[in-house]
């Protein structure tokens, strides 16, 4: 019998750590963990000799091990799962398991057939700017110590360069790359490898936030194991540093700052780090879901990469891994051909939205992405394509919202979040965001003002042109995508109005008669007692809705 279960963060957060625990304990030589394969919704997930066991309680182990109980047979390995395709599936703490997938094969390549390779693929960094990877690497590859600023004037054959690899994921409603580290380690450390060999580094870096402990533990269990096989080393070797959690340090210069042991703030480009990264050495800095696609590349060739999906842009080849968060019925990792539309990817492969109501937007690209309409959802997955709409691709943040979602209270949110983590290094996105936070928050408490939305698009084009770094200037993305395909609901909030029913300042609460059922169970549970015979008093009501929570039967409306 082999039993496997589900180990990712999400997996035990649900519980997992305990189920496995007792099977291990009814069957001490069969269980075997993995990482999450993306189906987050229905963990606890055990797989029994072919058969998966989902949503997995204590009081069914013995019917799973008994071959009884509901179950789905082992899908094939879709063929598009390339960054993923080891999670849910290996072993993520055993080295064997990797190299039995093919991992870790003889690299006969020279460096310049592997970045020709990488061209080819048309891999793109999926950090989320979708920068050539093979560029940089050749960039950094090319670099020499030729300024005052380097050490020396040595050639490009002697000079120390850094692998770094950016598991910085600080997007809110982002997974994908704790799933891969979680998962599948050894994915990234050979893909790190790979590029060392390319542009000429025995040293690698893994920067990854303090936040994701089982993601540094599982890396480190991996590069201890690919040490003891000589497959890391002299030749090249990888150390990890942990972040604090700064979110500005997921970008390159400021990354660099905080791996010295500096404040982490960005710099002025150029120099680039290719040219003068970290210790002022070349340095190739690629995010975690890049490094994960490069072995599957080499192994199988960049023609293939390329031949994956539909997009039409050049950088916008092979897969891409979104996470899915918000109000969808089923939440999780995917992981698509590029050239899929946003309407596929909710509706065919997450199960559409929660609870039957209505798509209202996507927010694509993290905290500094931008909203995507309904009218838009059948926009690719193309960096130009999302760019045209005014979202980006991001590293795969994927929030959806449905028909109660306030807008104008979404991209406050979003804005409340990039203010708090800016680093105050430059004065339009300290001061700047900090001002436009505060006309957002002064128009979801009901005291807007005619001018207000011509002030804001004011603001947000002068902290996007006078920003230093990719967070001052793309900040302002929710805000300005929320006032193109959204402007209704701020006039509505200046004339004092959330048809949302979500800012309580602007929002009344009524008991729709033809619906209510009479059950009294508003008027019970109103903590400021505000309902007397199925009437608000609008004096005493806190606007708290405490009453719309509770009503089954959608007889609470907002006026």
């Amino acid at each position: 019998m082999k039993i496997t279960v589900g180990m990712g963060s999400c997996g035990i957060a649900a519980g997992a750590d305990r189920i496995c625990e007792l099977l291990k304990q009814k069957s001490p030589d069969s269980v075997e963990i993995t990482g999450c394969n993306g189906d987050c919704h229905l963990e606890p997930i055990v797989t029994v000799d072919g058969r998966v066991y989902t949503n997995v309680t204590e009081s069914v182990i013995d019917d799973i091990l008994g071959g009884v109980g509901d179950f789905t047979e082992v899908a094939d390995p879709d063929p598009n799962r390339i960054a993923l395709r080891n999670c849910g599936r290996i072993n993520p703490e055993k080295i064997d398991d990797y190299i039995e997938t093919g991992g870790y094969s003889d690299l006969t390549l020279t460096p310049e057939q592997i970045i020709e390779e990488v061209k080819i693929s048309g891999l793109a960094g999926r950090g989320g700017a979708g920068f050539p990877t093979w560029f940089k690497w050749q960039s950094c590859r090319s670099a020499s110590v030729g300024n005052s600023d380097f050490i020396g004037g040595e050639s490009h054959q002697n000079v120390q360069k850094y692998v770094i690899c950016n598991a910085d994921e600080g997007d809110p409603g982002a997974f994908m790359d704790r799933a891969i580290l979680e998962g599948d380690p050894h994915s990234v450390i050979e893909g790190m490898k790979i590029c060392g060999k390319a542009i000429g580094s025995n040293s690698g870096i893994i920067y990854v936030r303090a936040e994701y402990p089982l993601a540094i533990r599982r890396l480190e269990t991996a590069i201890h194991a690919a040490r003891e096989r000589r497959i890391l080393g002299d030749e090249f070797d990888i150390r990890i540093i942990t972040g604090a959690g700064a979110f500005v340090c997921g970008e390159e210069t400021a990354l660099i700052a905080s791996l010295e042991g500096k404040r982490g703030t960005p710099r002025l480009k150029p120099p680039f780090p290719a040219q003068k990264g970290y210790r002022n050495q070349p340095s190739n800095i690629n995010n975690v879901e890049t490094f994960a696609n490069v072995p599957w590349i080499i192994r199988n060739g960049g023609a293939k990469f390329a031949a994956i999906g539909t997009a039409p842009s050049e950088n916008s080849k092979g897969t891409k891994v979104f996470a899915l968060t918000g109000k969808v019925a089923k939440g999780g990792l995917v992981e698509v051909p590029m050239g899929k539309t946003i309407r596929e990817i909710i509706y065919n492969y997450s199960g559409g939205i929660k609870d039957g109501k209505s798509l209202k937007a996507v927010q694509l690209g993290g905290p500094s992405g931008g909203c995507i309409p309904y009218s838009l959802i059948d926009t690719q997955i193309d960096y130009k394509a999302l760019a045209e709409t005014g979202a980006i691709m991001g590293s795969g943040g994927m929030v959806v919202m449905d028909e109660s979602t306030c807008m104008v209270d979404m991209a406050r949110y979003f804005l409340d979040f990039t203010v708090k983590e800016s680093c105050g290094k430059c004065t339009h996105c300290r001061i700047g965001n900090k001002r436009l936070l505060e006309v957002l928050e002064r128009i979801c408490a009901g005291k807007g003002k005619v001018g207000d939305i011509d002030l804001l698009e004011e603001l947000c084009n002068g902290i996007k042109t006078g920003s230093l770094c990719a967070l001052g200037q793309t900040a302002p993305n929710p805000v300005l995508t929320t006032l193109k395909y959204f402007k209704n609901e701020y006039e509505e909030h200046i004339a004092g109005k959330c048809t949302a029913g979500t800012c309580r300042a602007l929002t009344n609460y009524s008991i729709d008669l033809d619906k209510c059922k009479k059950c009294g169970l508003c008027m019970k549970k109103c903590p400021a007692n505000a309902i007397v015979d199925l009437v608000i008093d609008g004096s005493k009501c806190t606007k708290c809705g405490v009453c719309v929570g509770v009503c089954r039967f959608e007889a609470l409306v907002t006026l």
